[in-house]
């Protein structure tokens, strides 16, 4: 009888699955899991992130912080400490993100304040985007659309076929309160996502774009981001310098900013 049931579970497993349009022992969580994989190394690293403000297509403003990341052996999502560099004004600033806290740290009064990983950065890029995440711990995924997959144009506008998943959060360290997110089926690479607040307002568009080789994987290295109301703004994130690094713990205590020193 029990060898009966099981049979009987399995089959229903088998067949939600292939319900989604999903290959056998896949579920939409495993998507996005092997979508993060594509975006993050599994080992400590750090990168440089261009981020570059245009207006009607015109450059505006720009900055470039170093992204330090670390793996949380706890929770299995990424600790990250960011450092302004450029501009000189700027340089030094820094922000820490540990589990769903966030810390801005300013040399200049030495004092280290809360703020939201929503808080705008530089134009449609908040200091929750120049982050590094698992989306897969911080949302729960279901497949929404046509279940054997949707065509779709990337940033170059080749059409790509995907799954179109709906993430909710299911933790306080999720940034947006709702994310559309397209994955292509073939090689798992994010091509596209919405990002909408609590309230439920699409807040901006982003395309993952420039796939390149970094630290063992063709990565991302451009995400376009657009605002949702007025599709003239435009923030691009351009990450750099990629290397694998060995990354003290002690980097990611608040109490520890005021004595950082990175060479």
């Amino acid at each position: 009888m029990k060898r009966y049931i099981l049979s009987i579970l399995l089959i229903l497993i088998i067949t939600q699955s292939l319900a989604l349009g999903l290959d056998e022992g896949i579920t939409a969580q495993t998507v996005i899991a092997r979508s993060d994989s594509v975006r993050n190394p599994d080992k400590p690293f750090q990168l440089n992130n261009r981020l570059t403000e245009y207006v009607d297509g015109s450059p505006r403003n720009e900055i470039i912080l170093a992204v330090y990341s670390k793996v949380d052996e706890t929770s299995g999502q990424f600790k990250n400490l960011v450092r302004y560099m450029e501009p000189p004004r700027d340089a030094g600033k820094t922000v820490l993100m540990n589990g769903s806290k966030m810390w801005f740290y300013d040399p200049a009064s030495k004092a280290s304040v809360r703020i939201s990983p929503q808080q705008r950065l530089l134009g449609q890029a908040s200091e929750g985007d120049v982050v590094t995440v698992n989306l897969a711990r911080d949302y729960s995924a279901k497949l929404i659309g046509n279940t054997e997959g949707e065509a779709l144009n990337d940033a170059d506008h080749v059409q790509k076929k995907c799954w179109h998943l709906e993430l909710s959060p299911i933790n306080e360290s999720a940034v947006y309160g709702r994310v559309e997110y397209w994955v292509e089926k073939e090689t798992y690479r994010p091509i596209k996502g919405k990002f909408y607040s609590d309230s439920g307002r699409l807040l901006k568009i982003a395309y993952y774009h420039k796939y390149e080789e970094h630290l063992g994987c063709k990565r991302p290295s451009e995400i376009i981001i657009i605002d949702a109301v007025n599709s003239k703004l435009v923030t691009t994130m351009n990450t750099y310098g990629h290397k694998f690094k060995e990354i003290p713990n002690s980097w990611y205590q608040r109490d520890f900013l005021s004595r950082l020193n990175i060479e």
